[in-house]
């Protein structure tokens, strides 16, 4: 299904939307994308982000299985580096500098290692929204937790080149301006000792590449963004999927 035109629907009816294309991931990656030792699940997250899709890590998987290691035919495997080439990377020195205040742990105590979050109006609503989300993704990065981050919102006068642009000008001092044909960006973050940035440019009517979702460095997954985009919008009222096909 291609991506559609979300300028001008109620911000109520994308939260639900919002909800329903996180459930899908999870539902995804839970039914054998990951790894066996790895799980996800949909949780309210502090300060801009949430609910997101969290991938955690149990047990001692990182001593007994390498990146391309997985239970055959008991989950998914963890792949090497996506085909997709990396955008930019950050100088390491830069990185090492960047110091953080924020433990991010699961209840359970078990390790975060990823999230996914799909971009809502909220976190365009106003510069101080902005704002803490773009603090929010560099202070996760800074601990070492992976991101992937859906923008499928039109840009505003706020982040006029897209929210990955304002993430990586808060990282580094220097935006990334996509195409303006292609407003809708795509973003997934490898968070280690530097920060290496996969990102994709979208333009309304075209359908959603796969994404890679990175566990550790150099060994990623790839998450369905099509597929679990579209049963999204299948599972909205019709009154508003009439409203959203009418617009594209």
């Amino acid at each position: 299904m291609p991506v559609h035109d979300w300028s001008g629907i109620e911000p109520g009816i994308f939260h639900d939307f919002h909800h329903a294309w996180i459930e899908e991931i999870k539902r995804s990656l839970n039914a054998g994308i990951l790894p066996p030792d790895y799980y996800a699940l949909a949780e309210q997250f502090a300060g801009g982000f949430g609910p997101d899709v969290l991938t955690l890590q149990f047990g001692d998987s990182e001593d007994s299985a390498g990146p391309n290691q997985g239970a055959e035919g008991n989950g998914g495997l963890l792949l090497a580096p996506p085909k997709l080439a990396a955008t930019a990377e950050t100088e390491m020195e830069f990185y090492r500098r960047k110091q953080s205040h924020i433990s991010v742990r699961h209840t359970t105590d078990d390790k975060v290692v990823a999230i996914v979050e799909v971009v809502s109006h909220g976190n365009k609503s106003s510069q101080r929204a902005l704002s803490q989300f773009t603090d929010k993704a560099a202070q996760l990065m800074d601990h070492g937790i992976h991101l992937l981050i859906l923008d499928v919102q039109p840009p505003s006068s706020r982040d006029p080149h897209g929210i990955h642009s304002e993430i990586w000008e808060y990282i580094t001092g220097q935006p990334e301006k996509p195409l303006p044909s292609k407003p809708l960006t795509l973003a997934a973050y490898e968070a280690s000792a530097g920060i290496r940035c996969f990102v994709q440019h979208v333009a309304v009517g075209e359908r959603l590449p796969e994404m890679p979702l990175f566990l550790k460095w150099d060994g990623q997954v790839p998450v369905p963004l099509e597929r679990t985009y579209g049963a999204a919008v299948e599972a909205m009222p019709r009154r508003w999927r009439k409203v959203l096909e009418e617009k594209n």
